[in-house]
Order: C-alpha cells, then sequence, then structure tokens
C-alpha cells in the first residue's frame, strides 16, 4: 500500500477490510501464499489505521478554565 493510498483511505475502511481480512484467516480455507499475502495485507492495513488514530489523538484538545475565568485549549494528555 503505497504512502498516497494511506492518505486517502479512511480509518473505517481499512478498519473493515482488516475484519475481512481476519474473518478469512480464520476459515483456515486460504492456501499458505494466500494467507501469507493476506498477513501482509492486514500488517499494513493495521499500520494505517494506527497512523490515523495516533493523527486524530494529535487534533484532539480540552478546554481548560484558567484561574482569570478564561478558557483556552491545551493537546489532551
Amino acid at each position: 500500500m503505497s504512502a498516497s493510498k494511506k492518505e486517502e483511505i479512511r480509518f473505517e475502511e481499512a478498519f473493515q477490510k482488516l475484519e475481512a481480512i481476519v474473518e478469512e484467516l480464520e476459515r483456515g480455507e486460504a492456501t499458505l501464499d494466500e494467507a501469507m499475502k493476506a498477513f501482509e495485507e492486514g500488517m499494513k492495513l493495521v499500520e494505517t489505521c494506527l497512523e490515523k488514530l495516533n493523527e486524530a489523538e494529535a487534533r484532539l484538545q480540552r478546554l481548560v478554565k484558567g484561574k482569570n475565568g478564561e478558557f483556552r485549549t491545551e493537546p489532551m494528555e
């Protein structure tokens, strides 16, 4: 999966594809080559999902009320 494809795919789509791969592998009907190919694709999807989750987490902010009563945002911990 190229870097541009990672950017194009939505988290939900990547996660659905990952679930489908897991189900396919759990059935145990794939040949070794098919299973290895599916596993490799699944690992790339896991990486994509983790990157998307990390990006979302970095964008999250929390609203904090300062001592003077004014509100400000700061990153979530």
